[in-house]
């Protein structure tokens, strides 16, 4: 509940300044209006289809990029001829900003779906590398002393050491990860979309639509706190066996 306290604190700020007329509705249409419009598009099927038209490039540009994003960190974190390689060019195009390479993907990709999800995958892919080649490099060195003196080959070392102690890093990068996804995804469906949020989005801005508007950047939000969500209860349940500070105070 103390978590909710900020959001919907905001919220009712947005509805007296509206009410009272202190934000007129040609500038940020009223909660009121954007809950009716919501009403309005889920009667009509319109925002249900945007959602799993978005969700549908979200989950497939993750995939693309998770799975890169994994072999690229398992290659360079337990390979030192794979960091040579791989580790000082990711840094390099980390410093690229992937949104200017918006017009690039279209010179490659054309205009439909591929560009779209092709930005979901890059947006994803550094967080996860950096986060699970991170967590591979910083594992314990006693511990891998521990497990040779205890008999364990590179593969047992690797599957019971330095993949566990790799875990919670990873599950750090996956949050970032997905939360980066459907940013990418804004700025992806900008792009000539004939479907989703961000077409929704694009709409209603020709007509000057704020409470559309408001509304697929809420519905945004509230996907990616899901996602963040999910991501917590996984790491409760995969990490049960790690203590950690969960805070202190009322």
């Amino acid at each position: 509940m103390r978590r909710a306290s900020g959001p919907l604190g905001l919220v009712l700020v947005w509805f007296l300044a509206s009410t009272t007329g202190v934000l007129p509705e040609s500038v940020l249409a009223s909660p009121v209006d954007v809950v009716q419009r919501a009403a309005d598009l889920i009667g009509t099927g319109e925002l249900p289809q945007a959602i799993a038209a978005s969700g549908r490039r979200a989950a497939t540009g993750f995939l693309i990029g998770a799975t890169v994003a994994l072999a690229l960190s398992l290659t360079a974190g337990l390979f030192r001829l794979g960091e040579d390689v791989i580790d000082a060019s990711m840094g390099m195009f980390r410093a690229i900003p992937w949104v200017g390479l918006i017009p690039l993907f279209i010179v490659w990709f054309g205009i439909d779906e591929t560009p779209k999800i092709a930005l979901v995958a890059l947006g994803v892919t550094y967080p996860l590398y950096f986060n699970i080649y991170g967590g591979i490099r910083s594992a314990d060195s006693q511990l891998i002393e521990a497990g040779r003196m205890a008999g364990l080959g590179r593969i047992g070392l690797i599957r019971y050491v330095i993949l566990p102690s790799a875990l919670p890093g990873a599950l750090v990068g996956l949050r970032y990860a997905l939360s980066t996804a459907w940013l990418a995804l804004v700025f992806a469906e900008q792009v000539n979309a004939d479907a989703g949020i961000g077409y929704l989005m694009s709409n209603a801005q020709q007509y000057f639509q704020t409470d559309v508007i408001v509304l697929c950047l809420a519905v945004y939000a509230v996907l990616g706190l899901l996602c963040d969500f999910a991501v917590r209860l996984l790491s409760r349940r995969l990490l049960a066996w790690r203590a950690s500070f969960d805070g202190e105070g009322a």
